[in-house]
């Protein structure tokens, strides 16, 4: 959870019971190193009234493309469909495009998620369908799996991911920037929603940040950061469907225009609306219990049968966990967990989904698939040392 203060403590009280147990000094030491780090980065910050947006300082077109590169290239500020098709063809190859492209395809996304509230409404007009896929979580040769089962993103056929593009797969910088280039080259056909990965702390231990630096640069760990804080919460469809990454809340008669008041703009606080959203999971029992994840909240199907009625909507469609069949239906069918992720880390042995809805009737169509080869690069090769040590 990134919360290595309070793990020192609980290592140090190991230690003392455990004085001579080598793998209690190991983490111990590991963890000292951690919050030392968090120290020094704390007294060398700035205030967030200092702190200037990395996006704004940071201009693609002064960055020169050097004569001997050969892959995917954008003719000037427009990202077309044969530059993304050719970009993800040098992605499965395994090399990377230009920091030039990468930064503009960035800092176009950007401009479109920041202008957008932090609940969206999508329309969905009859006849045509939506797609919605839950973490995808860096495992990139899965997502083009789900293009070749669903087709590629367009105006005429719209996806939303639903969060947690990034972190323990080892592709997540090929992921995020697919994602936004479709964003780019069709607003409204790649909707994109914040999971609780998409966030500073989730990405220095599970391994965005390591991936970044190791493919990019320091920048674009910033750059990344700054972004991932434009990404909207949720997602409405047809006034009926309500898309959110965790789940529900800890107070009843939480409306709609609450959520589309959230200031977005922030690292995930540690409680309220926006970290609820992020964080929470369904529970067979009714009411609300503690969250097995330290955050967040557990709610039960009459929580969710009191929002579904508070908001006039249907259902509620989230993900944030991992399901055998890619997808569980709870709550008396009012509530629908999607995960796109197969053989979750290369070692769960589940299966991802999608779930296609068709307008007028919304009804979901949810298909299962499953994982399919990928480069010998295991997951989490880039995550934090303190945590490949658990592993």
């Amino acid at each position: 959870m990134g919360k290595f203060k309070e793990a020192l403590k609980d290592f140090q009280q190991v230690k003392r019971i455990c004085p001579n147990d080598p793998d209690a000094t190991r983490k111990l030491k590991e963890c000292e190193k951690a919050v030392q780090k968090i120290r020094f980065e704390e007294a060398i910050s700035v205030g967030d009234t200092e702190r200037r947006s990395i996006a704004d300082s940071l201009d693609y077109h002064i960055i020169e493309v050097e004569p001997q590169y050969t892959g995917a290239r954008i003719d000037g500020d427009t990202i077309t469909l044969d530059f993304v098709k050719q970009m993800l063809e040098d992605f499965k190859k395994q090399r990377c495009i230009h920091k030039r492209y990468a930064l503009q395809i960035v800092l176009q996304a950007r401009d479109l998620l920041r202008a957008v509230p932090s609940l969206v409404d999508v329309n969905v007009p009859n006849g045509c369908h939506f797609t919605v896929c839950g973490d995808v979580h860096g495992q990139y040769f899965d997502l083009l799996n789900i293009f070749e089962l669903n087709g590629l993103p367009s105006e005429d056929n719209p996806y939303l991911f639903n969060g947690d593009f990034v972190d323990r797969g080892s592709f997540s910088l090929e992921v995020i920037l697919t994602l936004f280039a479709f964003k780019c080259l069709y607003p409204t056909g790649m909707y994109l929603a914040r999971g609780n990965h998409e966030s500073k702390s989730m990405n220095k231990i599970y391994g965005f940040e390591g991936e970044v630096k190791s493919k990019l640069s320091d920048t674009f760990v910033e750059l990344f950061a700054e972004v991932f804080c434009c990404l909207p919460l949720a997602h409405v469809i047809n006034k009926k469907v309500f898309v959110v990454h965790g789940g529900l809340f800890s107070v009843d008669g939480v409306k709609l225009s609450d959520i589309k008041a959230i200031d977005r703009f922030c690292e995930p606080p540690e409680e309220g609306l926006m970290c609820e959203i992020l964080w929470s999971d369904p529970q067979p029992q009714p009411g609300r219990g503690p969250s097995k994840r330290g955050v967040g909240l557990s709610f039960g199907g009459d929580v969710t049968k009191r929002f579904l009625e508070d908001n006039n909507l249907d259902l509620v469609v989230r993900s944030h966990e991992v399901k055998d069949e890619g997808y569980e239906t709870m709550h008396d069918g009012k509530l629908i967990t999607v995960f796109s992720a197969p053989n979750y880390c290369d070692q769960m042995g589940n299966k991802g989904a999608f779930i296609r809805f068709n307008a007028p009737d919304l009804k979901p169509d949810i298909v299962s698939f499953s994982a399919v080869p990928h480069p010998d690069v295991k997951p989490m090769a880039y995550a934090n040392n303190f945590l490949r040590m658990f592993q």
